[in-house]
């Protein structure tokens, strides 16, 4: 399996839009074949930070999400309350509970 994190900081005081657009987001690829989790997280620690987990059955569902009319126009609509480029890691997800 394929996985990806990522931290996204927003502008100050636009977290909840952020995170409503990975929700809708989040409602639209848990349709799509391969994805196995999409998670939206508020970081405790910072409070225009969210992070985001993924986990796809491979690397060639998580691109084919991102080519989806609805994904794309949810990403030109998130950019503008960013703070800066996102940062993440992707990852061979090896197993655990919960998939």
């Amino acid at each position: 399996m394929y996985g990806r994190t990522g931290k996204l900081v927003t502008q100050a005081g636009k977290r909840s839009e952020l995170v409503a657009s990975l929700i809708q987001a989040a409602e639209i690829v848990g349709e799509m074949p391969g994805c196995h989790l999409y998670l939206v997280n508020e970081d405790l620690a910072d409070e225009n930070a969210i992070l985001v987990m993924e986990v796809w059955a491979d690397k060639e569902a998580h691109a084919a999400s991102l080519q989806n009319e609805r994904v794309r126009a949810l990403i030109q609509e998130a950019m503008p309350l960013l703070n800066g480029a996102p940062e993440g890691s992707e990852m061979k997800v090896m197993g655990g509970h919960g998939l």
